[in-house]
């Protein structure tokens, strides 16, 4: 009986175990099973950069969306975003894809506007700036073309 007592023991502990590593990952991994609450919004650049599904989008330095999809579209790349719903951007709001760091991870940085229109879900933002393209910096000063 004391073995059997044991076993339930030691099998309940591993449940927990697992249900807790399900839940970090779930958390950390910042997973959404049903969409985002937020809305969508779009944006064309010219170069991605390397930007990857699920990469920050900020404004401030503060968090309020996730890219949600990068495509090529006409030969450039429509990334979507979902931004959360209370934020609100200005039609003439700036995109810019940024690194952190040195050759960290790329995110999206919002500048917002002054306009009195509001971009509405699914709408796009129209400024625009591409990631800046490290290697070609430094091949145009080593070959002196700066």
């Amino acid at each position: 009986m004391k073995k059997f007592n044991l076993e339930i023991a030691v099998g309940l502990f591993i449940l927990a175990g697992f249900a807790s590593l399900c839940y970090l990952s779930i958390s950390l991994g910042k997973i959404q099973f049903f969409g985002g609450s937020g809305y969508d919004v779009q944006a064309v650049f010219s170069n991605s950069g390397g930007l990857k599904n699920g990469a920050s989008v900020v404004i401030a330095g503060v968090e309020v969306g996730r890219v949600k999809s990068v495509v090529l579209d006409d030969y450039q790349a429509l990334i979507i975003m979902n931004l959360e719903k209370d934020i609100k951007l200005q039609e003439d709001s700036i995109a810019s894809i940024k690194t952190r760091g040195l050759i960290g991870e790329k995110y999206i940085e919002i500048s917002p506007g002054g306009a009195d229109e509001l971009i509405k879900s699914g709408g796009k933002i129209r400024d625009t700036q591409p990631a800046v393209d490290l290697e070609q910096l430094i091949s145009k000063f080593v070959f002196g073309k700066m």
